[in-house]
């Protein structure tokens, strides 16, 4: 048998030895946006976990970057709008802007102007002097399209980096890795390292950065879950390569459940069966799959800790396919 049939087979013994799977009720829903949701990320009001936020990207030419409440409500006075089809976001805790401030920070790509944006959490002030270019020095036109990103904050440096990932690009170096430097009243971006294999099959978008653990994954959607260091002086050598045989087809957003001592979870949205898979987060073994009742996933977050009465165990975010989101208590999706 030919190895594109064998593998196939494999594909196709997974799916039929895999059992029905009962589908899992969100706690909540979100209000809708006007056009197509994409990532989510969680930001966690230290002083008051009920006043939390989720944002979450909706990816038009006419975007923006929506903030909801616990209640998926729309905080329309945190929601950025008039973005160019924004696409993957992230948020990171107490960043460096000068000497004396410190402050958290949303970041996310904007693909139709080639460019990173930042801006502090939770008062909404840009701090990026209107757009950081990515991927200018390149000649094909995709390649210069920013889609994944996500931050890294070294526990070693305490410095803060920018992973960012593209619509296409080589096989070899396909991700960028910037560091956030404090600008007196801005942020400033450093280039610090290109690495990571590409399979040239479809695209890369999801990116989800383990910083205690100090590694990071990302979904080569038609091959696998890529692995490696998340310091940009370690080796850029590929740490693994997992998970393929347990998808259908499209691996997507990326979450990372952590708890003490290295323990939890990589949920990872398995797009095509609408779906996701969980594996071990110190092994990466594959340990079972979900049936959250999304549709076409594409970015998915994890909290680990308390933030109200709806969410006690902590909170799991999925982009479904209709415009909005939905929140489910931790301990449905993790065992």
């Amino acid at each position: 048998m030919r190895k594109g049939l064998l593998t196939l087979g494999l594909i196709s013994l997974f799916y039929s030895c895999k059992p029905n799977l009962v589908e899992i009720t969100p706690d909540i829903i979100t209000e809708s946006t006007l056009h197509d949701t994409d990532d989510p990320a969680i930001w966690v009001n230290k002083e008051n976990t009920e006043e939390s936020i989720v944002f979450g990207t909706d990816k038009d030419t006419n975007g923006a970057i929506y903030a909801f409440n616990l209640q998926g409500k729309i905080i329309e006075e945190k929601t950025l709008r008039g973005m160019k089809r924004p696409n993957n976001v992230d948020v990171a805790y107490d960043v460096k802007i000068n000497d004396s401030t410190i402050t958290d920070i949303l970041v996310f790509t904007e693909r139709e102007r080639e460019q990173i944006r930042v801006f502090s959490i939770p008062d909404m002030k840009p701090l990026d002097q209107g757009g950081f270019k990515v991927f200018q020095d390149t000649l094909e036109n995709e390649w210069n399209l920013p889609m994944g990103i996500s931050i890294y904050k070294s526990p070693k440096s305490e410095k803060v980096y920018a992973v960012v990932g593209r619509k296409n690009g080589p096989s070899t170096n396909y991700l960028h890795q910037f560091e956030l430097i404090p600008g007196g009243d801005h942020l400033e971006f450093k280039l610090v390292r290109e690495f990571g294999n590409f399979s040239g099959k479809k695209e890369i978008e999801a990116i989800a950065v383990d910083s205690e653990l100090g590694y990071i994954y990302y979904s080569d959607e038609m091959s696998c879950v890529r692995k490696y260091m998340a310091e940009p002086d370690a080796s850029n050598e590929e740490v693994s390569c997992f998970g393929g045989d347990t998808f259908n087809r499209d691996i997507e957003g990326i979450a990372i459940a952590s708890y003490k001592d290295g323990e939890g979870y990589i949920i990872v949205s398995d797009q095509q069966e609408h779906t996701f898979n969980v594996f071990d987060r110190k092994t990466n073994e594959f340990l079972y799959a979900k049936n959250l009742g999304t549709l076409e996933t594409d970015g998915c977050e994890a909290y680990t800790g308390y933030l109200n009465e709806t969410f006690k165990n902590g909170l799991f975010v999925a982009m479904n396919d209709n415009k909005n989101f939905y929140f489910y208590d931790l301990s449905k999706i993790v065992e």
